[in-house]
């Protein structure tokens, strides 16, 4: 019990005490016994009733802060009533003054309304002090939230800034590869078109050192035209994209296979395909994706024929494509520097291309907001898979704009 309740269980008590002993007393003078039971009763009832209240009060919600005022309450009733019988005793008109028995009856009652007027304020303070901490709580919440938001306000002006950033960058870019791409071109086509007539004209005059270094000559000439246009097509994946559409990945495989045709009969290559969805994208790019990734997969078939599985299959939002092989495989340390532009992982005598056939596809999964990864290890082939967005998205948002 807490100790503060004690002031109201001392005063259950007290008029269970005085009820007692006036109840003795009556008998003791040879009183009517049921009168004295009577008593008894309608003064020793407010004293249980506080004794119980004391108690009971420990196992409510309410502030022990205010038990004392309880207590106070309590006698502030008894002082009402004594206040009530002094001035009947002292009037001029009252002959008959109370007894004893009916003097504590009425103190007693007092008590008992005094402390219904108490517990009634007590519930009302408890209760307004719990108003008054969830309206400071809430108060506190907000102005987390103001400050919450305000971060997210600047958080967002940042962003934009980054954004407007990054599109002005990616415009120089585009500019940058299309006049590197137009300035260069003419070059190297004059390069080109100049070392291979010297080749055909002078070829009887010419040595096999000076026909080996013509070779070389007209070669790194056609790469540079190569990485050339390869940039320039990476530069231009998210500002000259078509607009997203259905798109049956199987029509796209079939238009793949039937480009990579002379290939797959140079090579021998055996490629199984299964059931493909239809997806949400760029088909054009969608196409270079899969072809690029096909195309590297004959590649690095090693001595064997290239033997490669593409298929797909739903993971929750999204469809996963892969495209498998049993090539020489990639070691774990290059996985994820092999999509990043101009890296190679083999020499250009051993494996042709530019080195950013993989960046780009890399790109173009990034721009349909997927992912692009490979599981492989050396001599155990490769696993190319990225992830492309459902018609469900397409469906959805449709039916967003419509609302």
């Amino acid at each position: 019990m807490v100790q503060r309740s004690h002031y109201i269980y001392a005063l259950g008590v007290l008029f269970v005490l005085i009820a007692g002993g006036q109840f003795a007393l009556k008998v003791a003078d040879g009183g009517p016994l049921l009168e004295a039971a009577i008593d008894f009763v309608l003064v020793g009832f407010p004293g249980v009733l506080l004794l119980y209240v004391g108690r009971w009060l420990t196992s409510t919600t309410l502030d022990p802060g205010l038990y004392p005022r309880i207590a106070l309450w309590c006698l502030g009733g008894v002082g009402v009533m004594f206040v009530f019988i002094i001035l009947r005793a002292v009037h001029p008109g009252v002959s008959t003054p109370f007894s004893f028995g009916t003097r504590a009856i009425a103190l007693s009652i007092g008590s008992v309304a005094g402390l219904g007027i108490g517990i009634h304020e007590a519930r009302a303070l408890t209760r307004e002090r719990e108003v008054s901490e969830k309206n400071e709580n809430l108060k506190r919440v907000r102005r987390e939230l103001e400050h919450r938001n305000d971060e997210l306000d600047r958080t967002r002006e940042q962003l934009e800034r980054a954004n407007r950033r990054l599109h002005e960058s990616n415009e120089q870019l585009e500019q940058f590869a299309y006049a590197a791409s137009h300035d260069l071109r003419e070059p190297l086509r004059m390069v080109t078109m100049y070392l291979t007539l010297l080749e055909n004209r002078y070829a009887e005059e010419l040595d096999e050192d000076a026909e080996e270094f013509l070779e070389f000559a007209v070669d790194g000439a056609t790469r540079m035209q190569t990485m050339i246009d390869d940039l320039l097509q990476y530069s231009r994946i998210d500002t000259q994209g078509e607009p997203f559409e259905p798109v049956d990945l199987g029509e796209v495989l079939e238009d793949v296979l039937d480009d990579l045709q002379v290939l797959i009969d140079e090579t021998d290559a055996e490629i199984t395909v299964t059931d493909h969805p239809v997806v949400v994208g760029d088909e054009s790019q969608l196409r270079q994706l899969i072809q690029n990734l096909l195309a590297n997969a004959i590649e690095y078939c090693g001595d064997e024929p290239p033997r490669v599985r593409i298929g797909a299959e739903r993971r929750d939002d999204e469809w996963v494509v892969s495209v498998s092989d049993d090539g020489i495989g990639i070691d774990p340390d290059d996985q994820d520097r092999i999509f990043e532009i101009f890296q190679r992982l083999h020499s250009v005598d051993e494996h042709a291309g530019s080195g950013i056939g993989l960046a780009l596809c890399q790109r173009i999964v990034e721009r349909h907001d997927g992912e692009i990864w490979v599981d492989s290890a050396p001599g155990e082939g490769s696993t190319f898979s990225f992830t492309v967005p459902p018609t469900d998205v397409l469906s959805s948002s449709d039916a967003a704009i419509e609302q």
